[in-house]
């Protein structure tokens, strides 16, 4: 049963996505997910009082009803991570309505949703890091495909690269120099070094690559030409591991995780490894003071003469 929305209350959420999109430069997929976050929201109220949601049922919302539709969520088998994120997506929404209707959304805010226990960042031992790289390039039965491979898992190892943000390079970007201007997640723009190792990766690449550089194409190239798929790094990449006996969790995002706390373990700065990130919050890249730990707690438990 497909279920009616008010036009004022879908008016006021497209009015909403665009101010999200404008001011806050969040990304289409963010975007695509607070629509369809907040719609379902929407949907709810209207199947349960039965009757379409207007911008003043909205603004009546009531803790009841936010206890309601987390226990719909909940079963449905929604877990606590999306429901957080869900709700957190409705909030943003009311927070937004709230001031342009004036009312306080006070039983939105007050809802919470059920915690969850974060995952840590799994990285590599960086003998196993390096291995990755190497082994990633033996996979292709092209000499250029190969480099091509090795080149974005070494830009992901060695400048902390997301892969969206190393397959988004284009031939304006070359030659890379000792640094490199991203515009991550949001826009957010950071400036990253350019480790030497990185640029004979690329640069052997480039010199193999059957596609020239034009300034507006991609520089990695699928085997047709166009814009390389990132499901082949993955799949290039669990080859590799397969192979080197590496457990699930090392994936192209692991090498990323490898970068920073590899930095931290060297004596690297919290702040400059979230700069280098592009990390909106320290408390992001706070996560890998928690994996160094183990990692030291690990080495202290195995070596020290009182630990037995």
């Amino acid at each position: 049963m497909t279920l009616e929305i008010s036009p004022a209350a879908r008016d006021a959420l497209e009015s909403w996505l665009t101010a999200a999109r404008a001011l806050k430069g969040n990304s289409e997929n963010t975007i695509t997910a607070y629509r369809a976050d907040v719609l379902e929201f929407i949907v709810f109220l209207t199947s349960h009082h039965a009757e379409p949601q207007g911008l003043a049922p909205l603004a009546r919302v009531t803790t009841p009803d936010m206890r309601a539709f987390l226990a719909h969520l909940r079963g449905q088998g929604v877990g606590s991570r999306t429901m957080a994120r869900k709700l957190s997506a409705v909030k943003s929404f009311y927070r937004w309505l709230a001031e342009l209707e004036g009312f306080e959304p006070t039983a939105v805010m007050m809802a919470r949703a059920p915690k969850f226990q974060k995952k840590l960042p799994r990285p590599l031992a960086e003998d196993a890091a390096k291995a990755m790289i190497d082994t990633v390039e033996m996979q292709a039965a092209d000499s250029w495909i190969g480099a091509r491979d090795a080149a974005v898992v070494t830009l992901l190892y060695g400048c902390g690269l997301r892969i969206s943000e190393a397959l988004g390079l284009r031939g304006r970007d070359l030659p890379l120099g000792e640094s490199l201007r991203i515009v991550g997640k949001g826009g957010k723009e950071r400036i990253v070094p350019v480790l030497p190792i990185a640029r004979r990766a690329l640069d052997t690449y480039l010199r193999l690559c059957p596609y020239d550089p034009e300034p507006d194409a991609p520089v990695f190239r699928g085997k047709r030409g166009g814009a390389l798929n990132p499901r082949l790094i993955q799949k290039v990449t669990e080859a590799a591991r397969l192979q080197l006996g590496l457990p699930a969790t090392a994936t192209p995002h692991a090498m990323r995780h490898s970068f920073a706390t590899h930095l931290l373990a060297a004596g690297g700065d919290l702040r400059a490894i979230q700069e280098l990130l592009g990390h909106a919050s320290l408390s992001t890249t706070q996560a890998y003071t928690s994996v160094d730990e183990v990692h030291l707690m690990k080495v202290y438990a195995a070596t020290h003469p009182k630990a037995g």
